[in-house]
């Protein structure tokens, strides 16, 4: 835990934190672009962290920078195998091999309602992501396939998570918002979060909506 620690203030010096965040924030995804990358910014509409997913790997492989000017590298996101629905993704901080966490999707499970389990440097289970509206998904497919209603199926079908404690406690809420291409999502805190936690919590929800998204 030092080394994570020694580690998050070289970060910090360098200008860049994802600590001490400003709630509700926002992620919205640029379109026309190669690129499946989102910029997240707080309640103040100030850039949090620039995410960019890196794309043709067989494994995923996501950067986390502090602005869309990648000036500096806050934390990898990597997979532990090729695509796969039991895929765990590890973070670590900046270029170091540090690692703060993991995010890991539960199988099978997630096909119809996604579950997220995030855990912390010891692998111990810290928190759960679940979808709450697993139907969603289920227009969003059937209506894309109807020609101009398509158009609209960012507007009319919006998925939404709970983040719960071991104690099935809620802390985050995070959804989709109506919109064109499906482009804005928002973060909502509704319980406590450590700093190390809600950073953890954070980049889980990133790498969760970059998987989810392709979905729909």
């Amino acid at each position: 835990m030092n080394e994570e620690n020694d580690v998050l203030d070289n970060v910090a010096v360098n200008g860049a934190s994802m600590a001490d965040l400003n709630y509700p924030m926002e992620f919205t995804f640029k379109i026309g672009t190669i690129w499946n990358d989102f910029v997240a910014q707080d309640a103040n509409g100030t850039t949090v962290a620039y995410v960019r997913q890196k794309m043709f790997k067989l494994k995923e492989a996501v950067s986390v920078y502090n602005n869309d000017a990648k000036s500096v590298l806050l934390y990898k996101i990597s997979a532990d195998r090729w695509i796969d629905y039991n895929a765990s993704y590890r973070f670590t901080i900046g270029d170091s091999e540090t690692a703060t966490g993991r995010v890991g999707r539960k199988g099978r499970k997630s096909l119809w309602k996604a579950t997220y389990e995030i855990f912390d440097l010891d692998d111990n289970l810290e928190y759960t992501i679940r979808e709450e509206n697993p139907w969603a998904k289920v227009w969003d497919a059937l209506l894309g396939e109807i020609p101009i209603v398509s158009m609209f199926t960012g507007y009319l079908a919006n998925p939404r998570y709970v983040v719960e404690d071991p104690e099935e406690q809620p802390v985050i809420r995070f959804k989709k918002k109506p919109s064109f291409f499906g482009r804005h999502f928002t973060l909502e805190k509704v319980g406590e979060l450590k700093k190390e936690q809600g950073e953890r919590v954070l980049l889980s929800l990133m790498m969760m909506s970059l998987l989810e998204r392709r979905r729909g």
